[in-house]
């Protein structure tokens, strides 16, 4: 699936390194190829009240839509 940039998504996988676990929110932000047969994006992850926390790149199947029967969720980061 291909994701417009500036799209919010859902991660599908933890991220332990960067302190983020399946199903936090992010933004795509860019589109590149990490592996071959498989497109990679680019995701800025912001805090609640709208600051960056972090960049990273992850693969396409590590990421999916939002949809209409999801719920927005606020947890406290791992200092």
């Amino acid at each position: 699936m291909k994701f417009e940039l500036f799209t919010r998504v859902v991660l599908n996988a933890d991220f332990p390194a960067h302190g983020l676990s399946k199903g936090d929110v992010v933004t795509v932000v860019d589109e590149h190829s990490v592996a071959i047969g498989e497109c990679g994006y680019s995701l800025e992850v912001f805090n609640a009240v709208g600051e960056t926390i972090t960049v990273l790149t992850v693969a396409e199947s590590q990421i999916k839509p939002l949809s209409s029967n999801q719920v927005l969720h606020v947890r406290q980061l791992e200092a």
